[in-house]
């Protein structure tokens, strides 16, 4: 950052000796009394006591060199605990924070973390960010950049702070990145009134895949409800390059997934961060965003609130075009940061109860709809078994009529537990009263039943008999329906509905009773469908995006039943849903195909 106040000593290794000489004539420098404090050269006034120029030049210390100097202190303690990476300049540390991981896991296995520089001083006030975008937009750097701001650091000190990236680790150490919130402590007052806490999560489409997305939106709701995660975000803070002109398919593909978390109160909180800016108006970016639709908030012209940085602070500079070069970044991005910390001060938080009742019941909502899924096709199988055996019998009408015995075979269905197989999704909660699967596929963070999204006030919220935790298991294998040949005797028909005929008080008709059972399970598949139904009705009016694609995996599925109904209206609600869903799987299966393409070339 420029600064008129404070002089430091430039040399630099490696500098070109023209630009040396000519920067030194310009200032003469004294030697820093400690590594990063700056003392001012002051010509002393007419009048004054040219006897002791030390007690000058105190006298006329401004409060910025105060305020660096206890800045330094911090810094250097810092330092102190940091590795460093490259000597620069600027020297770049890698600190070593506190950790703490969320999901009760060891820190090589937990995908929820908080780190944490400084110490908390809960009389002050906290502002949290979101960090969101496609892998390769400067995330990292930008996150770097808001914490070196947060601790004072100058473009003078020739220092830059960064945290452990943890996007480094090789996919053998682990399968699933993770989301880290960093909280930056005990700088209040440098340049900013609060401490800052920013969420990082894991480059959204990335050549991982669309599963990745989904543990990462699972991550986010653990994070929110966390009794030491978050409960209020102020800003959402989409990266995106200043030379974007239109949002490809990848990154439109990021932005509904996560839009699709929050619900409609967040949309003020939405804000562009703009990367690999000049410091000029960000037009082709801006218009990408208006393009694109993108909800978020708008300033006094209706444009998207944004924030220019320029990402090249860690660069090393040698000589006189490096040096112009970096001032003009640090420039760039000092001034989006005090823009930004001014969006920060003026805006409320938003508490998180929207947006976790709106994860927590897309997360049910997926469960509940694939467990329905299931539970229809059992009952449709359960059908086909009553309708095959009422046409035996007709055939041995003849048989029944004399009260003789006579054997029939027919399909029938049972469950079977089958080992999950799968890159990302190896565990399922199911229910092993109702033989269910309560969760699956998803359940990928929790340690066991009680903690799994599914599970409200201690019971489960999928299963047909709304069963307690403790009859469930998280396992890897899940319940698979099979088909089956069996035979059945005349005799086992009329033991089977004359024991609940008995109980029921009506008479011995075989056919009667299997008309009465195609009634009953028709009239469940109705109420189910409804649920389903009414669930993603509820689910469109609190989101903030209609094309949330894991949510409308079975918006085919329920179409058909309801038109079967004859639900017409119902069925042309979700067909609407479903054409807004499209655009969005549009843009999926573009950037698969886009990544599939590059990952063939690149091997």
């Amino acid at each position: 950052m420029k600064s008129s106040k404070n002089v430091m000593n430039t040399t630099m290794d490696g500098m070109d000796s023209k630009f040396q000489d000519q920067f030194n004539q310009k200032l003469k420098v004294t030697a820093p009394s400690s590594k990063y404090e700056k003392k001012l050269l002051v010509k002393p006034a007419d009048g004054a006591d040219k006897r002791n120029p030390g007690a000058e030049v105190a006298s006329q210390r401004t409060e910025d060199s105060i305020r660096n100097s206890r800045t330094s202190s911090s810094l250097d303690q810092i330092i102190l605990n940091s590795t460093v990476i490259a000597k620069g300049p600027p020297t770049r540390y890698q600190m070593a924070p506190r950790k703490q991981c969320l999901d009760g896991r060891s820190e090589d296995e937990s995908k929820l973390k908080r780190w944490s520089i400084g110490k908390k001083d809960p009389r002050k006030v906290n502002k949290t960010v979101l960090m969101v975008g496609e892998t390769g937009a400067g995330k990292t750097t930008m996150i770097n950049a808001m914490i070196n701001y947060v601790m004072g650091v100058e473009r003078e000190d020739k220092v830059w702070f960064e945290m452990p990236d943890e996007g480094q680790k090789s996919q053998t150490e682990s399968q699933t990145s993770d989301v880290i919130a960093y909280d930056i402590f005990g700088f209040e007052g440098r340049r900013v009134p609060y401490s800052l806490t920013i969420i990082d999560t894991p480059g959204y489409g990335d050549t991982r895949g669309i599963q990745e997305d989904r543990l990462i939106a699972e991550m986010l709701h653990d994070l929110f409800r966390s009794p030491n995660g978050i409960d209020q975000i102020d800003a959402v803070g989409f990266v995106v390059k200043a030379s974007t002109n239109r949002l490809s398919d990848r990154q439109q593909y990021i932005f509904d997934a996560v839009l699709s978390l929050f619900g409609k109160d967040m949309k003020n909180q939405i804000v562009a961060l703009i990367s690999n800016s000049d410091g000029g108006p960000a037009k082709n970016a801006l218009q990408a965003l208006e393009k694109a639709k993108i909800k978020c908030a708008k300033d006094k012209d209706n444009q998207p609130v944004h924030f220019l940085f320029n990402n090249r602070q860690t660069e090393m500079v040698t000589n006189r075009k490096e040096e112009r070069a970096m001032s003009s970044a640090w420039d760039t991005t000092t001034e989006g940061m005090d823009e930004f910390s001014e969006f920060l001060g003026k805006i409320s938080p938003q508490q998180l109860n929207m947006t976790v009742d709106v994860l927590t019941e897309r997360i049910q909502l997926e469960a509940f709809v694939n467990n329905l899924h299931e539970r229809i096709e059992r009952i449709e199988s359960n059908q086909d078994l009553l309708r095959q055996t009422r046409k035996e019998l007709r055939k041995h009408k003849k048989e029944i009529d004399d009260n003789k015995n006579f054997v029939i075979t027919v399909t029938e269905t049972y469950k079977e537990k089958v080992t999950i197989d799968g890159m990302w999704i190896k565990k399922a909660v199911c229910c092993t009263v109702c033989e269910e699967n309560c969760h699956y596929p998803g359940c990928t963070i929790s340690k066991s039943p009680a903690w799994c999204e599914v599970m409200q006030d201690g019971h489960c919220t999928s299963c047909t008999g709304r069963c307690p935790v403790s009859n469930h298991v998280r396992e890897n294998w899940r319940y698979v329906q099979r088909t089956r040949e069996i035979t059945r005797t005349h005799d086992d028909l009329k033991k089977t509905y004359e024991n609940n005929m008995r109980a029921a008080g009506e008479i011995s008709d075989l056919m009667a009773c299997l008309k009465k059972d195609l009634e009953e399970s028709e009239k469940d598949k109705a109420i189910l469908i409804e649920e389903s139904y009414q669930c993603i009705v509820k689910l469109e009016e609190i989101a903030l995006r209609c094309n949330a694609l894991s949510t409308y995996v079975h918006l085919n599925f329920l179409i058909a039943r309801l038109k079967e109904k004859g639900e017409m209206v119902k069925a042309h609600k979700l067909e609407r849903m479903q054409r807004c869903a499209e655009d969005g799987q549009k843009n999926m299966m573009n950037f698969i195909k886009t990544a599939l393409g590059n990952f063939w070339q690149r091997n």
